[in-house]
């Protein structure tokens, strides 16, 4: 294997740039816009810099890399925490029943209310994989280098952490859900509102939608359909997601109605289960295992074999490490 996961850096602006291109819209965390890119890579690089061993208002930026070519191919995001510098909107999808003794009826009324109960949580995001490289196992070392970052880093992340699903997108890149309830509000498009999220922040939109809870019935079935179900893209990443141990709880994103997923961080299976050690050799053979080592902007992760204080030459070379340094692993 000569594939990596790393830390990122400002060069590789150019390539999540043409990345993000290929996104089809709806990637609030990777916008086809280079300087709200650059901006992120920007805030990233002060990230793996600070010093701040406690949740903070952070960004960490993580890329795939091809270690032979040097081609970026793959990204993914983590928040230390968010709402901490400004409101976490979501919607919490509940009911409300209401009996009429006088009819003999139960009425039972779903409806949507604006809530920031994850604020302070931890956040996994922006996962994007290359069209070309979906497969080999790329995406899941992608996603669960993630946790073992966390693993590494504890200390910056909170007890709690969400991973937001992108929404139902139609075929002309518009949004069911925002056409039925964000759209009323705002006169924009899913695609107006979109862009100007990615760009911009969402905080401007959030602190405008209304406040009273929103009755579902209310709004067009196709909306209504969208809500909580993920992208067909995004299908792969929620049954990942789910084997990690995340879980849907009812809450939806503002914008498109797609699945926030949360979880207790440390019963994560990668977490629950990572082994750190300090490396005693390199020799063939071993189990396949997610291996990392190196902290913050030194962070790398890649699949290789290990066991038992070893690991293969292959793996040894991609991480940067001999005998006597600390890695970090997971059975795969």
């Amino acid at each position: 294997m000569s594939w990596l996961v790393r830390a990122a850096r400002e060069s590789d602006l150019g390539a999540l740039y043409e990345m993000a291109k290929l996104t089809g819209g709806g990637f609030t965390n990777l916008p086809a816009d280079r300087a709200a890119l650059a901006a992120k890579l920007a805030r990233s690089a002060e990230a793996y810099a600070s010093s701040e061993e406690a949740p903070g208002d952070h960004l960490y930026v993580l890329v795939l890399e091809n270690a032979q070519t040097g081609a970026v191919r793959g990204t993914a995001q983590l928040f230390s925490g968010v709402g901490r510098s400004s409101p976490f909107y979501s919607y919490r999808l509940g009911t409300l029943s209401q009996i009429s003794r006088e009819l003999g009826r139960t009425f039972r009324a779903e409806m949507l209310t604006l809530t920031t109960d994850y604020e302070g949580c931890s956040e996994v995001g922006g996962l994007f994989l290359h069209p070309r490289e979906r497969a080999g196992g790329l995406g899941m070392l992608l996603a669960r280098s993630r946790y073992l970052f966390i693993a590494g880093h504890r200390a910056r992340f909170a007890a709690r952490i969400i991973a937001e699903l992108r929404g139902v997108i139609d075929e002309g890149g518009g949004s069911p859900f925002w056409d039925g309830l964000g759209a009323k509000f705002f006169g924009m498009s899913f695609q107006e509102a979109d862009e100007f999220n990615a760009i911009n922040g969402s905080q401007v939109i959030a602190d405008l939608m209304p406040r009273h809870p929103v009755y579902t019935a209310m709004l067009p079935e196709p909306a209504r359909a969208a809500i909580g179900r993920p992208h067909p893209g995004g299908r792969a990443a929620m049954r990942m997601l789910e084997a990690e141990g995340f879980a849907h709880e009812g809450y939806v994103d503002l914008f498109d109605g797609g699945p926030t997923m949360v979880a207790a961080t440390d019963a994560l299976r990668s977490i629950r289960l990572a082994e750190r050690s300090v490396l005693a050799g390199i020799a063939p053979g071993g189990a396949r295992s997610l291996i990392a080592s190196g902290r913050l902007a030194d962070f790398r992760a890649c699949w290789g074999l290990s066991g038992e204080g070893m690991i293969d030459a292959g793996a040894a070379a991609l991480l940067d490490v001999a005998p006597g340094d600390e890695v970090i692993r997971v059975a795969a």
